[in-house]
This record gives structure tokens, C-alpha cells and sequence, in this order.
């Protein structure tokens, strides 16, 4: 029997203000544990919350970039339960009366974003377990999915075009690690044939987007080995092990009672005005897929380059400072697309570390354009600036790098090339024209790579055929 995958997605974007969401408090990250704390954030008898206005105008302008209709009255409401992280034994979010519903991304129905408060972070350690409450109060954006998701790689790209879209509206750092984008998944399996949803198995703790496409897979193939043995699914939550790759049980969700919600009394009901809605869409940046076309136009590159380009913002923004410097929209593309992405991969670091200024990269580009060094010279050079962190016109000059291209200075070295390989010679007179190559290669190797190959190759030609 064949089984299809339905996943459903709920992420926690953790919102880039200065303050947390109902107090003055910094929500900084990485202070030191509990100096970021305020009888607001901790629940102490007497305080009362006020919403950070900025809070609300980012989550409109993420509903607004989802297509989602947004609410005319927002409410708050205390989810009830009790962990050690939260010190209130409740957390402010929304229940019936969201910020916004029925969006879409990357062709996936959003059922809802609301707001509410994060809680704290518990660390362990082999004396006990300790509370940190800096992050309780920081505010998030809970981005929830249709159960529309039919595969790990369409949950992988639904993902990467939120985390795209969040940075270009400059509402979230998105940054994994630091807990800023968080991701929990729903996923069952039924029968190809059946539209009745199979049982509901919960997925966290994947703290990559890879980590949850790599999750979805391994529970795909769980959940499929369970039916076809003719055994009934459980209904739990389960935890990822990312050095096992291996979903592992947490609890069971067989007996579990829904979280108790009540209205939050300290709260008032919110209304957002039209004119509030307008000014903020008025204000929208240009998101990925509007700068994507732009560029195709604009700059008359490939679709699959202005689709790589514009995935972040960051790289996006680097691409046109280039171009500043030097107007060669597909030589930039090019070599961002190829060689800084694979710096960036192997030093596994961002965009936001990448230490060349797009004028000192583009002046190697005008190197290789001008034809003062080669282009495989000028990868070596490129290399040596981000080590060294010199000017490429230093690191050329230094290493005596410069091309040589004179006619004369390289006709004496296709004479030495044509005859120490008699050989090859006659091989290309008799129609081989692999020969050419080996020779050109002979020439460049003979100069240590600084000859011109394109000279080197029309000399060539031009002595052979005579």
C-alpha cells in the first residue's frame, strides 16, 4: 500500500525590536542570565503588560507581505501551563482573534499569525537545572500552516522563502542558532486513496532547515514501516536527534487536554485602523520575488542567477553595490554565484561576515576584464585577499602575478613550445585538435600561468598553419 505525507508547519519568528513585547526591558541577545528582567516580564503580583507598538507594525507588514487578511480587532489571551521557563504559569498570545489569517507562501495556505511573548530558557547542567529568564517577554510571530505540505522539500523551500521575506522586511535576524526562528512540524500519512488524515505525530528541536527536511524524511519512512506492518500510529510528540538522524519519542499526546485559554484581562482589546494598515503597506520594501523580476529586467540575467541572487537580501543588496564599481551584471553574478558562495560555505559563515567591500572586489574583477591577470590567477588572488586582507593590485604586484599578453615576449615562447613537442605538433597539422590544448598548456606551464592563453593559442594557429 502507498501512503502520502501531510505536514503542517508552525514557526516562531522571534521579532527584532529593541524592547520585549509588553515591557521596556532589552531584548538583546546574549546578556548575561536574568539582567534583562523587570517585575513586568516575571509576573509579579501588581505589574501590568503595555504592548510595544512596533511589535504590531511588523507583524501587519509580514501579514501584508503573505497576502493575509488582517484583523480590524485583535485580542490577547493567557495560554495556561505550567513549565519552569515560564514564570507565570501563563504566556500572553492570541487565540480566536489573531493579527492575521488566510495567506499564502510559496503556495501554502496560512491559517493564522499571531503574536504572544516568549518564554524563558532552561539550561541543564550535571548539578541541576537552571532558569534564565532574559529571553520570557521577548516578542515572536507564530507563522502557522494549512496541513498542506506534501513533502520534506516543499517544507524545506516553504521555510526558506519565509526566512527570505522576513529579512527583506527587516523584522527578524532569522538567526537559528540564537533561537530568533524556531520551527515545530505536524505530519501524518494515509493511504493514497484516503482523504481522511492519518494520526498526528508533533516533530521539535530541529534547529536547521535542513534539520527539518531531514526530520520530515526520517518520519516519513517511520510512519510508513508502522502502517505497513498493518500497526496503528501514536499519537505523540516526538524529539529530533540530529547526530542520529533519528526521531525520538517525548511524550505521548494520546490523553492530552488542549492548552486552557482566557481572555488576558490586564489587556485591552486592540483596533487596527485601515489608515494604519495603509501607511504601513505604503512604507513596504521590495520583496524577494518583485527584486528577482526586477533584476531579470533590469540587468539581463538568467532567471536561476536573479533567483540565487535575491534568496537574501543581504547578497541581493552586495550584487548592486558591485555594480557601482563595475557594471557587468553577469561577470558579478558569476562570481558571487560560484566563488563567494563557496567561500561562504566552506568558512560556513554569512553574508553578514563576508569581509571584502564590493569596491575591492570589483577592482580584482577589472583585473581579469582588463586582461592584466587570468582568470584562474585572479581565483588565487581572490583567495589570498580574504586570507591576507590586501588590495588585489598589492597581492598581483607582490607576487609578480601581472599577465603577460605582448606578442613579441610570448612569440618567443610558442618557438621554445613548438619545438620541444614535435609530437603534438605534427598530432595538430594531422587535424588533432586536442594537441592545441596540450601545447597552450605547455606555454602557460612554462610561464608559471602568466602567459596570455587566448595569444598563446592565436600564435600558435598562426605558426602551425603556415
Amino acid at each position: 500500500m502507498k501512503f502520502k505525507a501531510t505536514v503542517g508547519l508552525e514557526v516562531h519568528l522571534q521579532l527584532n525590536t529593541k524592547s520585549k513585547i509588553f515591557c521596556a526591558c532589552s531584548a538583546e541577545f546574549g546578556a548575561p542570565p536574568n539582567t534583562q528582567t523587570c517585575p513586568v516580564c516575571l509576573g509579579l503580583p501588581g505589574s501590568l503588560p503595555v504592548l510595544n507598538a512596533e511589535v504590531l507594525t511588523k507583524a501587519i507588514k509580514l501579514c501584508l507581505a503573505l497576502n493575509c487578511e488582517i484583523a480590524e480587532e485583535i485580542r490577547f489571551d493567557r495560554k495556561n501551563y505550567f513549565y519552569p521557563d515560564l514564570p507565570k504559569g501563563y504566556q500572553i498570545s492570541q487565540y480566536d482573534k489573531p493579527v492575521g489569517s488566510k495567506g499564502r507562501l510559496a503556495g501554502i495556505g496560512i491559517r493564522r499569525i499571531h503574536l504572544e511573548e516568549d518564554a524563558g530558557k532552561l539550561i541543564h547542567t550535571s548539578q541541576g537545572s537552571l532558569v534564565d529568564y532574559n529571553r520570557a517577554g521577548t516578542p515572536l510571530l507564530e507563522i502557522v500552516s494549512e496541513p498542506e505540505i506534501q513533502s520534506p522539500q516543499q517544507a524545506y523551500n516553504y521555510l526558506l522563502t519565509l526566512k527570505s521575506i522576513s529579512e527583506y522586511l527587516e523584522i527578524s535576524d532569522c538567526n537559528m542558532e540564537e533561537g530568533s526562528l524556531r520551527c515545530d512540524a505536524n505530519i501524518s500519512l494515509n493511504p493514497v486513496e484516503s482523504e481522511k488524515l492519518g494520526t498526528k505525530v508533533e516533530l521539535k528541536n530541529m534547529n536547521s532547515f535542513r534539520g527539518v527536511e531531514k526530520a520530515l524524511e526520517f518520519e516519513i519512512k517511520r510512519q510508513e514501516e508502522i502502517l505497513s506492518r498493518g500497526e496503528k500510529v501514536i499519537q505523540e510528540t516526538r524529539l529530533w536527534d540530529a547526530n542520529k538522524e533519528i526521531t525520538l519519542p517525548m511524550r505521548s499526546k494520546e490523553e492530552a487536554n488542549d492548552y486552557r485559554y482566557f481572555p488576558e484581562p490586564d489587556l485591552p482589546p486592540f483596533f487596527v485602523c485601515r489608515e494604519m494598515v495603509e501607511k504601513i503597506k505604503a512604507e513596504m520594501p521590495e520583496l524577494p520575488e518583485e527584486r528577482k523580476q526586477r533584476f531579470i529586467s533590469q540587468y539581463k540575467i538568467p532567471e536561476y542567477d536573479a533567483s540565487v541572487l535575491t534568496s537574501e537580501k543581504k547578497m541581493a543588496d552586495y550584487f548592486e553595490e558591485c555594480l557601482k564599481f563595475f557594471p557587468k551584471p553577469k561577470t558579478v553574478s558569476n562570481w558571487l554565484m560560484r566563488d563567494v558562495l563557496n567561500f561562504l560555505k566552506v568558512e560556513k559563515i554569512t553574508w553578514e561576515d563576508f569581509p571584502l567591500l564590493a569596491q575591492d572586489f570589483t577592482d580584482l574583477l577589472k583585473t581579469v576584464e582588463t586582461k592584466e591577470i587570468s582568470i584562474n590567477m585572479a581565483r588565487e588572488v581572490f583567495l589570498e585577499m580574504l586570507k591576507s586582507n590586501k588590495k588585489a593590485g598589492d597581492i598581483i604586484a607582490e607576487k609578480g602575478l601581472k599577465q603577460v599578453s605582448d606578442e613579441k615576449e610570448l612569440a618567443a615562447v610558442v618557438d621554445e613550445v613548438i619545438r620541444a613537442n614535435p609530437k603534438s605538433v605534427k598530432d595538430f597539422q594531422a587535424g588533432k585538435e586536442k594537441a592545441l590544448m596540450f601545447l597552450v598548456g605547455y606555454a602557460m606551464r612554462e610561464t608559471k600561468g602568466k602567459a596570455n592563453a587566448q595569444v598563446v593559442q592565436r600564435l600558435l594557429r598562426e605558426r602551425l598553419r603556415c
